[in-house]
């Protein structure tokens, strides 16, 4: 079940409408088919950084897919609590802080991002929708474990294997949404899901309401 919170009766946070109105008079990215431009605004709506709109690699197909598994009820993980946070329209996943976690990463000698992969998957299977902001390791585990997922939005951020991480990622053939660049980040992961997730709701879930929060 997927739930959005509403604040006005139209549905728009009154703020949320003003910046989308500064952005929109900034730049116009009504050429973008639907999924693929309101991912893309999102994001620039959370980061104010309108060099996502020719950063992002965006395939409608597979966005398209993504809202489809998330209107269907499909396991949604993050990788680091902070996407997890910013992410309120369904439960999610995040095994970074569980004491297994740290375990497996020690014995294993991985990382504690791909060490919560691993148990994310253990619990979720396949068919999952993966969110990653943070690690490159997290993104480079999802690729290596084979976790058959339904998308994955890697947007990982930094100066060490990130870009390399996402290149991979678009190399893999998965149903996927990154960026060229090595910024990225758990803002613009949480936003691009959320993007998804009121698209999901706008396909007719119902999506009862108790927070009027403006969402990243």
């Amino acid at each position: 079940m997927v739930t959005w919170p509403a604040a006005t009766p139209d549905g728009v946070h009154p703020i949320e409408a003003e910046s989308y109105r500064i952005l929109r008079s900034r730049i116009d990215l009504s050429r973008l088919p639907r999924f693929s431009r309101d991912v893309t605004e999102r994001i620039i709506h959370a980061s104010a950084d309108f060099d996502y709109a020719t950063d992002l690699v965006c395939d409608e197909e597979a966005l398209a897919a993504a809202v489809d598994a998330l209107a269907g009820g499909a396991p949604v993980v993050a990788d680091v609590e902070m996407v997890a946070a910013g992410i309120t329209g369904c439960p999610v996943v995040c095994k970074i802080r569980e004491s297994l976690t740290q375990r497996l990463a020690r014995t294993a000698n991985i990382t504690r991002s791909a060490a919560a992969v691993r148990l994310a998957f253990g619990e979720v299977g396949a068919g999952a929708v993966w969110v990653v902001g943070c690690a490159p390791t997290a993104l480079q585990e999802i690729l290596a474990r084979g976790v058959e997922p339904a998308f994955v939005i890697g947007l990982p951020v930094g100066f060490v294997g990130a870009a390399e991480a996402k290149d991979a990622l678009r190399a893999s053939g998965l149903r996927a949404l990154t960026n060229v660049s090595e910024k990225g980040g758990s803002a613009v992961a949480a936003a691009a899901l959320n993007a998804l997730l009121r698209a999901a709701t706008d396909r007719g879930v119902p999506a009862p309401a108790n927070d009027d929060e403006v969402m990243p």
